[in-house]
């Protein structure tokens, strides 16, 4: 066998990660208004937290507005919470498949968290994934993402 009879294997092309990290208000803007509903492509470390933030915020006053309407007891209804992760659930389930994407994951492996038992412990390695820095070369699931908001 001589040197030349090896496959050649190819790295992915190397990109440089964002230096800038994409602000607030672009984040919450990408996740509801451009990418809504969109499963494909690959989400930053910045879009995805700063979307957890937005929620977490977003979901204060509708608690203080449950509470004050049905009551602060642990059996009253909390039907104004319940609209809001409806309302979320889309958004956030598409931005967690694009974030998986970017560390070169199947969005499928979300599948996991319904699974007894084993989905606590998945929890954890999803929050390792989605602190870790994406992969910083073009995969299978497109481009590096830039962290700027396409220009209409």
């Amino acid at each position: 066998m001589q040197a030349t009879d090896n496959p050649q294997f190819t790295l992915p092309e190397y990109v440089p990660r964002p230096t800038e990290m994409m602000s607030f208000p672009d984040a919450v803007r990408n996740v509801l208004i451009n990418k809504f509903g969109d499963f494909n492509g690959r989400a930053t470390r910045s879009e995805y937290w700063w979307w957890a933030l937005a929620s977490f915020i977003i979901s204060i006053p509708f608690t203080i507005l449950d509470g004050i309407i049905f009551g602060w007891g642990y059996d009253d209804p909390v039907w104004f919470s319940i609209l809001l992760s409806i309302a979320i659930f889309i958004p956030t389930l598409t931005l967690t498949v694009r974030r998986l994407h970017d560390k070169g994951k199947s969005g499928w492996f979300l599948l996991i968290l319904v699974v007894p038992l084993i989905n606590i412990c998945f929890m954890i390695v999803l929050l390792v994934w989605f602190i870790q820095d994406g992969d910083a070369h073009v995969n299978s699931y497109g481009d590096v993402p830039t962290n700027v908001l396409p220009v209409d």
